[in-house]
């Protein structure tokens, strides 16, 4: 009999690291790939005149995309700075252009 006992208890321990997986896989992989897939969206739909914010969190225009991945952003007007596509947060710029729209029209 105790041989039957362990044998349920190991095919219980097997769902249970499954369910593991499982629930590891839902919260944590699932939300981190779909996040990078909008990153990559966001990188890619860049276009001249956009305004947007840095990582650092600077302020400006793209003026110019560059074909090695680098822009020129216009922090103020004459002034350019050289950056990586990846140097744009897209949370931030998202919600600078939100900010700018939805304010009232006097």
């Amino acid at each position: 009999m105790t041989g039957q006992g362990s044998q349920s208890g190991g095919g219980f321990q097997f769902i249970f690291l499954g369910l593991i997986i499982l629930v590891f896989w839902l919260f944590m992989i699932r939300p981190q790939a779909k996040k990078q897939k909008q990153q990559k969206l966001f990188m890619q739909d860049l276009k001249k005149g956009d305004k947007v914010v840095t990582i650092s969190g600077m302020h400006g225009t793209i003026n110019k995309i560059n074909e090695d991945g680098t822009l020129m952003l216009e922090v103020s007007p004459g002034s350019y700075i050289k950056l990586e596509k990846t140097a744009i947060s897209m949370e931030m710029t998202a919600k600078i252009n939100k900010v700018a729209t939805a304010a009232p029209i006097k």
